[in-house]
């Protein structure tokens, strides 16, 4: 069985479809969904799938693009959701600073500073209801490795959709957190990151979709969904030289512990 640690089932590119992608998953031997919140509303959503699929379990918390809503009323909206039985972590929270060092069309971004108070009231909350947490990081590595330092030793979670060189990987990994691969390390343009991928040792690692997003080779450019997950944790094996069952054992073993299922 495979866990898929990272879906978006509740967007818009599944409407109508959620039971037909689910089975397609069980099909390909996907025993588990943790599906995503970004905001409050997205939250919500991943609980109330928990209700209707048995598969599905979900995590809440705001994305560093929705961190101008962080207000009082969805801080509380947010921890009544996260104490929901079938909720096993805070996520995906982190920092994105990517359209930040770009064009002014994206000038909307909720800033650094805003980004980084979202983001330790959501660790602080993580810290208190003692869940893991699901973390993006995309382009603020020293404003992400600073926070989570200091943070070390009372919180546990993942850097999800892994894109990072091998000295952003060590020091996640020297603070016990696990790494989360995707259809990202499928792409022919992606021999650097399978360089690094090839040197974390798989004990710390999980595989995930992202879907809708990051589809694998051969399906790139498509709708992703959660039985892709297979395809992911085969090219993974080929990197690692691995079995595909040792991989389907090892990072479902993972996420078992970190997620506590």
């Amino acid at each position: 069985m495979l866990i898929d640690t990272h879906a978006h089932l509740d967007f818009n590119e599944f409407d109508g479809e959620v039971s037909k992608v689910i089975g397609r998953a069980k099909d390909a031997g996907v025993g588990r969904i943790i599906n995503v919140g970004i905001d409050p509303q997205s939250s919500k959503r991943s609980v109330d799938f928990t209700r209707l699929h048995p598969a599905v379990y979900a995590s809440v918390g705001i994305h560093p693009h929705s961190a101008l809503e962080l207000d009082i009323e969805a801080y509380q909206q947010l921890y009544t959701l996260a104490n929901h039985k079938k909720v096993v972590a805070i996520g995906e929270i982190g920092l994105d600073y990517y359209y930040l060092k770009r064009s002014s069309q994206y000038s909307n971004c909720p800033n650094r500073e805003r980004q980084i108070l979202a983001f330790e009231q959501m660790l602080d909350m993580a810290m208190e209801l003692k869940l893991p947490v699901i973390v993006h990081s995309r382009e603020a590595e020293p404003d992400m490795l600073a926070i989570l330092k200091s943070y070390s030793g009372v919180l546990s979670g993942v850097v999800h959709c892994f894109s990072g060189d091998w000295d952003f990987a060590e020091q996640i990994l020297d603070l016990g957190f696990a790494i989360s691969v995707t259809g990202n390390i499928t792409f022919k343009n992606a021999d650097k990151l399978r360089e690094v991928v090839k040197k974390i040792p798989l004990s710390s690692m999980m595989v995930e979709t992202d879907c809708p997003y990051l589809a694998p080779e051969p399906y790139r450019g498509k709708r992703n969904e959660p039985a892709f997950v297979s395809v992911v944790a085969r090219e993974l094996g080929l990197i690692k030289e691995i079995s595909y069952a040792e991989i389907e054992r090892v990072t479902t073993k993972k996420a078992e512990k970190l997620f506590a299922f």
